[in-house]
Order: structure tokens, then C-alpha cells, then sequence
């Protein structure tokens, strides 16, 4: 029974990960939109009836608006911005940084040595894992995802000898723990080009 229990709570803990950000980005499109009709009405008047222009009017200042930031973004003086503002603010949000690195991740975006792919030796058996972070004295802290939900699982810290570190993307690492554990002959080849 407490396996059973086990595997609704963390399958309802995935789906929830996965959904709460889409739902709360289109939830903030839709509240800006609607802020934004009484200052588009005056010219959304002009246009027929029959066309919902306050509405698209309010959604493209508002992409306009992203766009623009998104230029900005690209400065030195724009980045540094973001950098203080995201140290300040966004890290002190629960979950924030989980969701930046692996969105990084999963864009290739990033030099990020957190959610390096890896196989960890527990007991007996080699394990399709992530490395979260290197210890002082030479240990890591490594996530080792339950099949074939990549976002749930346990952690562990294991010295050096019981981490394997792969060359792989962390895509196709993610795609063989959703697959099941198919394409783990990719990941152990991996592993054996390195010499172990």
C-alpha cells in the first residue's frame, strides 16, 4: 500500500511540476492582456466590431514588450541587470533555480556543470543519474530519477569511484529514463570510451 501511495504522490508531483509553469505564464499573459484593454480600446473603436482588436492589440504590446526585453537582454549592460536582479530576487524562489538549470539543459544553453548525465554504482547495479554538485572532498551529490519520470527520484552522495560522468547531451539522457532504460547501451558506451 505505501508503494501504491508512493507512486501517486510522486506522479502527481511531476504532473504538477510540469503543468504549474505553463498554467502560471499563460494565467500572467492573460491578466496583462486584460490591464492592457483600457489603453488599447480607444484605437481597437476604430476597427469593425466583429474583430476582437482590443485583445490583439493588448497581446502584442505585450509581445512587443517581451521582445524588447529580450533585445535588451543581449547588452552587457542588460545582462548585468538580470544577473542582479535574479541573485536578489528569482533565486530566493522555491524551485526557481531546478527549473532554470534544467531548462538550460534542455536548450543546450548552458556550461553548467549541474545535471551533468552519469551512472552512479547503487549496490550492484550501475544507474542512469545526474550530477547536482561536486563536494569539497572530491564527493558528489548525484539525482537518481525513477523511471520513467525524470523529474522525480532520490538523492544520493557518492564518492568519486562510484560516479561515472558521461559524455552525452543531457537530452539524450533524459530520453533513454523516459524511454524506460532504452538506449542505456548509448550511456554505457559512453562510459566505456572513457576508459572505466
Amino acid at each position: 500500500m505505501r508503494n501504491f501511495t508512493g507512486f501517486i504522490v510522486s506522479r502527481l508531483i511531476t504532473g504538477v511540476l510540469v503543468v504549474a509553469p505553463i498554467y502560471l505564464a499563460v494565467l500572467l499573459l492573460l491578466k496583462a492582456t486584460k490591464s492592457l484593454l483600457s489603453i488599447v480600446q480607444p484605437v481597437a473603436a476604430l476597427l469593425p466590431d466583429w474583430v476582437p482588436a482590443a485583445q490583439i492589440l493588448s497581446l502584442l504590446m505585450i509581445l512587443f514588450f517581451c521582445f524588447f526585453i529580450g533585445l535588451g537582454m543581449k547588452t552587457p549592460k542588460g545582462r548585468t541587470i538580470w544577473e542582479q536582479m535574479e541573485n536578489s530576487l528569482f533565486q530566493r524562489l522555491p524551485g526557481y533555480a531546478l527549473f532554470r538549470s534544467l531548462t538550460q539543459q534542455l536548450s543546450g544553453k548552458t556550461e553548467d556543470k549541474t545535471w551533468k548525465p552519469a551512472l552512479a554504482e547503487i549496490e550492484d547495479a550501475l544507474v542512469p543519474a545526474f550530477i547536482i554538485e561536486e563536494l569539497e572532498n572530491g564527493s558528489f551529490t548525484v539525482f537518481v530519477p525513477s523511471i520513467p519520470t525524470p523529474l522525480a527520484g532520490a538523492v544520493y552522495i557518492l564518492t568519486s569511484d562510484r560516479v561515472h560522468p558521461l559524455d552525452v547531451p543531457f537530452t539524450q539522457a533524459i530520453k533513454t529514463i523516459s524511454r524506460w532504460g532504452s538506449g542505456s547501451k548509448d550511456l554505457l558506451a559512453a562510459m566505456k570510451k572513457k576508459g572505466i
